[in-house]
């Protein structure tokens, strides 16, 4: 006994350091997490403390004392109470925006090359993966040619996405002189903050003015589709006007914070007065910038989804590829479904992505049961969208679960145009068609005890 003694106590002083180390970084960097994350993590210091310790010490920031860019152009009267929200952040104010969205593939691979092509002082593009494939490589001859006609080129790929693309191609980009830089390379300390903090902002910004982006990385599955196999629906957009603006001054936060050169002073400002004040036509509707992650104060596009559920009167349409909401979010839509509105969520029957179809059946259960509309597609779909009745609709890159709304550094565009809210309401309507329903039967015990486990971890999948 008196040997087990001295074990068991240095056992129960890790444990009282584990929990501490945890409670005092929490409160002296004010971090905000879902309860359920809180305890997860105080419940692992306790039973593996060992482990639980050097994996919170590794990946368990969640916000970073980043300076992003301020906004500097042209402010905005508020009409939209999500205008004012957007504005409360400290981001960039509602525009008049020239949008074309894209129905397929086809247009948007047609739309992205045309804004490449199309730069003729800057051309910056971020994506979470390019792809080592014919569309990929097409891209990159286009940055090429542009890069060789005197554009100033530059890249930003994500470090797990950069793992995808071999050297050579790095290689080739550099000699044809376009500027790269990875975001938070897994085997290097170049970016700030943990290495499970990813960036998924897909961006193509063509001298400051018009705006490539949405759901679609750089890889022929977005696109065209692999050799054999039909490509992935998905959703992106391109527009003209101040938004573009917004989209570059975020683009350089990123730049930079991934140890990119920053642009000269005199060139930051001229493009971000190019896009402030490049006017779209007056048919055009009005559309924000609301970017998301680690280097936003407030949880920006979750904090938005949940305001505009308890907004909403009539319907929520909305189309994710994956789907494992947080609590606050997940009781915003089932209180709407509750109180009479009609919700319509479309989400693959099957994934890329196994463990998050295992741990969304709590979640689409528990909406099932408060009368939302669940349908699974037989086929992949990557789009990313949310309707809400006829004001207020958002596009981007932000999946619908809680790595990509509290984790990711990610982005949106708000739109508030009419013609842009009926599009995406009919495009997300015409899936339904194809879909079945969701099984709502409650789950066995095992199956409960191990959804229940999952979503402990949920929000790092």
């Amino acid at each position: 006994m008196n040997a087990w003694f001295p074990r068991i106590t240095l056992h129960s002083l890790v444990i009282v350091i584990s929990v501490l180390t945890y409670v005092l970084t929490t409160r002296v960097e004010r971090e905000r997490r879902p309860p359920s994350i809180a305890i997860a993590w105080v419940l692992g210091m306790i039973a593996v403390p060992y482990l639980a310790l050097p994996t919170y010490l590794l990946f368990g920031r969640r916000k970073l004392p980043r300076k992003v860019l301020p906004w500097s152009g042209i402010g905005s009267h508020c009409v939209h109470w999500a205008e004012d929200l957007i504005e409360s952040f400290g981001l960039a104010p509602c525009a008049p925006a020239s949008v074309r969205l894209h129905r397929d593939g086809d247009d948007s691979a047609g739309a992205l090359f045309a804004t490449m092509a199309g730069a003729t002082r800057r051309l910056d593009i971020c994506t979470y993966i390019l792809g080592n494939d014919a569309f990929g490589r097409e891209a990159m001859q286009i940055m090429m040619e542009r890069a060789r006609s005197g554009v100033q080129v530059r890249l930003l790929i994500d470090g797990v996405g950069a793992l995808q693309l071999p050297r050579r191609c790095f290689k080739q980009l550099g000699g044809a002189g376009i500027e790269t830089a990875i975001f938070s390379p897994l085997f290097a300390r170049k970016t700030q903050g943990p290495r499970n903090l990813r960036n998924h902002r897909k961006l193509a910004i063509a001298d400051g003015a018009r705006l490539w982006a949405g759901g679609r990385n750089i890889a022929a599955e977005y696109f065209t589709g692999l050799e054999g196999a039909k490509p992935w629906r998905d959703l992106s957009f391109d527009l003209l006007g101040p938004v573009a603006a917004a989209a570059a001054s975020q683009f350089e936060a990123d730049w930079v914070a991934a140890g990119g050169r920053p642009a000269p002073i005199a060139t930051k400002a001229a493009a971000i007065q190019a896009g402030a004040t490049s006017e779209p036509p007056p048919s055009g509707g009005r559309a924000q910038f609301l970017p998301s992650g680690p280097d936003q104060a407030e949880d920006t596009v979750q904090a938005l989804l949940i305001d505009a559920c308890f907004h909403a009167r009539e319907r929520i349409l909305a189309v994710t590829p994956y789907f494992v909401p947080d609590a606050a979010l997940e009781t915003a839509l089932r209180l709407a479904a509750r109180r009479g509105v009609k919700i319509d969520l479309c989400i693959p029957g099957i994934s890329n992505h196994r463990l998050a179809d295992f741990a969304r059946n709590r979640a689409l259960r528990a909406l099932g049961n408060a009368g939302a509309g669940i349908h699974l597609l037989p086929y992949m779909i990557h789009a990313k969208a949310v309707v809400f009745d006829e004001s207020l609709a958002i596009c981007g890159s932000v999946n619908l679960d809680s790595r990509s709304l509290l984790l990711n550094y990610e982005c949106a565009v708000v739109f508030y145009g009419a013609s842009e809210i009926v599009w995406l309401a009919e495009w997300i309507q015409a899936l339904i068609p194809e879909a079945q329903p969701f099984d709502n039967r409650a789950p066995g015990l095992w199956r409960d005890i191990a959804e229940g486990l999952l979503l402990t971890v949920a929000y790092q999948l």
